[in-house]
């Protein structure tokens, strides 16, 4: 690897944690297809074998991608004094024959404006649409604009198209809505398809911000989606912008679905709809070590309560208010 090769590894996620970082390099390091994509520089007539011939659209990489291959993505150049990214205005899908297919930023930062940023601005479509195992999706900016079609839709039928195995990590999700601005239970920033499906998934080490929900379980039409991993994540807030964090109560809900160590800033009060931290209903799992912004006392956290619908089958272990220890409602 050269100097060059060695200054593109180490920014691709600079300070991370262990985990992530062992993702990343992962990929950089095992013998496999590696395209290139510089929405500034590049163009889609090159073949994306590198910064001086790379693509200039993510789309035009996951097409000429191999089962297995990499993408890196740098972020569109800004101007002197800009408030926010330049945008990737495209949506992108990744289809069945693509297992595996990692989308990855490289960054400068782990900020907003570090990152490459998708935001189509428009439509009913989400911004990044999974239908093959195994993939991963790293260090991006995902943007809803005005677009109600949510962030990153786990499209899974349970035969023609699988999204089993997906890790998002590392990305940055704002202003991310489904087909309601107010109303969590109709999309966000991810969420499964209705028909469930998609088992597991982890998502970790993300931020999220301003979007009407996090994490959506639109519902279980398919199957009842199992082993989730949501962790590390800082969630939305302002509360007025929100509606619900994690909405996983859709259809029956999840089954092994494991939430640690999360950041909830703010009780979500965008509108009278969820209007929770978390809705688990249907769920069994663990809810540990997570932190709620909450400066009230510690109730209103169990089976259908105010803050947070914690069912008996989800053990809560060890969560934090800022009165103290947050113990289930009865």
């Amino acid at each position: 690897m050269n100097t060059v090769q060695i200054d593109k590894a180490n920014r691709l996620n600079p300070n991370a944690e262990d985990v992530r970082l062992g993702y990343l390099m992962n990929s950089l390091n095992v013998e496999k297809q590696r395209l290139f994509v510089d929405g500034t520089n590049g163009a889609d007539t090159n073949d994306g074998s590198g910064w001086d011939s790379a693509f200039a659209t993510i789309q035009a990489a996951v097409t000429a991608a191999s089962a297995g291959g990499t993408i890196f993505v740098a972020p569109k150049k800004m101007a002197a004094g800009a408030t926010d990214p330049v945008d990737y205005a495209e949506t992108i899908i990744i289809p069945a024959t693509k297992p595996n297919l990692s989308i990855i930023g490289y960054i400068s930062n782990r900020t907003q404006g570090g990152l490459p940023q998708i935001k189509k601005g428009s439509g009913a479509v989400a911004q990044i649409t999974v239908r093959a195992p195994g993939c991963v999706i790293a260090n991006m900016g995902i943007n809803g604009g005005s677009a109600t079609g949510g962030g990153i839709l786990l499209d899974d039928d349970g035969s023609a198209k699988s999204a089993f195995g997906t890790t998002i990590l590392g990305c940055h999700f704002k202003n991310c809505v489904g087909s309601s601005a107010t109303d969590a239970r109709t999309g966000g920033a991810i969420q499964w398809a209705s028909a469930g499906n998609a088992w597991q998934v982890r998502i970790v080490g993300n931020r999220f911000y301003k979007n009407v929900g996090d994490v959506v379980l639109l519902g279980t039409g398919g199957s009842v989606p199992q082993d989730v991993v949501i962790e590390d994540n800082i969630f939305s807030g302002p509360a007025a912008n929100v509606d619900c964090n994690l909405y996983l109560a859709g259809g029956s809900g999840m089954n092994g679905v494991y939430i640690r160590r999360n950041i909830f800033p703010a009780l979500p009060a965008i509108g009278a709809n969820v209007a929770r931290f978390i809705d688990a209903t249907g769920c069994v799992g663990i809810l540990a070590e997570n932190f709620f912004g909450d400066t009230t006392t510690a109730s209103g956290y169990g089976n259908g309560k105010t803050k947070a619908k914690i069912p008996t089958t989800v053990f809560m272990i060890h969560n934090y208010n800022e009165s103290g220890l947050i113990t289930r409602e009865a």
